[in-house]
């Protein structure tokens, strides 16, 4: 049984979902079809017909689709911030598919990837002989996108002295191909991203100041996986899901997997989560124990350092409470019994905590025993 809340071309789906821990509910937001919408081309989206969506019942979430929906129709840029595996790309394929050019090229270009001395010919493309090995004449991403979208992913990757010349291109509208001297006219939206803090990006001089200002006009900060809530539990079952459509089996998660899940930071965020679900799946047989322990061994939260919690100024109590129960329960190695002793609390608590962060909501649980 489904319920539908719609708000403007937001479309809300709630229905209730079978976890180890009992019934709850999840919510996809989903984008319905919008004035000049069309088939998207040139882009990784899922296969046509299919709707591009961002998977999320937390508040956070929930905000940042309600502020895509409402720039996606504008030609305004977009600097897209946040952690490595946070969704910017899918967040970028989204504002494109929901404007009113998506039924022309979307470019994805990641600018960390292009060897330094090869940007300025891959971006704005070059002229037949303009330098060795140039035998034709060579369109650039600027060109391909003509009409789109351009997605300039790592943003802050960029050699400081081509920003210049992206800048000009951006005032003016024109660029020249290397090696040439006709200016040619551009019609393209640029999308930018980046997984440096915004208020570093500048600081750090990474990115020239008046670009910066140029690219974010609107500037949308995507969440970390370990500030959403019950999304993991969503986007767990969301990923075995789709592993069980792509090999025609019936596999579920362990009753504790998800539950242990919400203990863990996710540095990764939701690729590291998505490649946790396809490892444990192949590694599992009817039942998927989560294997996080690799995970685990890469890097941790940004808030816990060894013996410590660092907490930013600004977090809220809540917020700041469930680093502190999740980073002590980190260092009692997943004792929960240790960990109410440290905490000075009883187990039924651990317990209760636990569950809530792992259901993005705070119910009561009576617990008989544990670990």
């Amino acid at each position: 049984m489904t319920d539908r809340h719609e708000s403007g071309d937001v479309t809300f789906v709630e229905f209730a979902t079978q976890s180890p821990l009992g019934l709850g509910s999840a919510t996809i937001a989903t984008f319905g079809p919008s004035a000049g919408c069309g088939r998207t081309r040139g882009s990784r989206l899922a296969p046509k017909g299919s709707a591009v969506a961002m998977l999320g019942e937390s508040p956070e979430m929930k905000e940042v689709t309600e502020h895509l929906r409402k720039i996606a129709p504008s030609m305004a840029a977009v600097m897209l911030v946040g952690e490595s595996g946070t969704g910017k790309e899918v967040a970028a394929e989204l504002l494109h598919a929901h404007s009113t050019r998506a039924d022309k090229p979307f470019i994805s270009v990641n600018c960390g990837a292009i060897p330094a001395n090869l940007v300025e010919a891959e971006l704005f493309g070059y002229e037949r002989g303009a330098f060795t090995g140039a035998v034709r004449q060579h369109q650039g991403y600027f060109e391909r996108a003509k009409g789109g979208t351009l997605f300039l992913d790592e943003i802050t990757e960029m050699p400081i002295d081509l920003q210049a010349k992206l800048l000009r291109v951006l005032e003016t509208g024109r660029m020249v191909r290397v090696g040439g001297s006709d200016e040619i006219p551009l019609d393209v939206r640029i999308l930018t991203a980046t997984n440096r803090p915004s208020e570093a990006i500048v600081r750090d001089h990474v990115l020239r100041e008046d670009l910066y200002y140029r690219l974010a006009v609107f500037l949308v900060r995507l969440p970390p996986l370990r500030r959403r809530g019950g999304d993991i539990e969503l986007l767990a079952n969301a990923f075995l899901d789709q592993l069980n459509r792509d090999n025609g089996t019936a596999k579920r998660f362990d009753r504790c997997a998800l539950a242990v899940a919400a203990t863990h930071s996710w540095p990764g965020n939701v690729r590291e989560l998505k490649n946790c679900v396809e490892r444990s799946y192949v590694l599992s047989d009817d039942v998927v124990k989560l294997d996080i322990q690799p995970a685990l061994d890469v890097a941790d939260t940004d808030t816990d350092h060894g013996d410590c919690v660092r907490l930013p100024i600004g977090i809220t109590m809540a917020d700041a409470e469930r680093e502190l129960f999740l980073a002590t329960l980190r260092h009692c190695g997943g004792n929960k019994r240790r960990t109410a002793d440290v905490l000075g609390v009883s187990l039924k608590t651990v317990y209760n905590k636990l569950l809530g962060y792992s259901n993005g909501s705070a119910p009561v649980l009576r617990v008989a025993g544990g670990e």
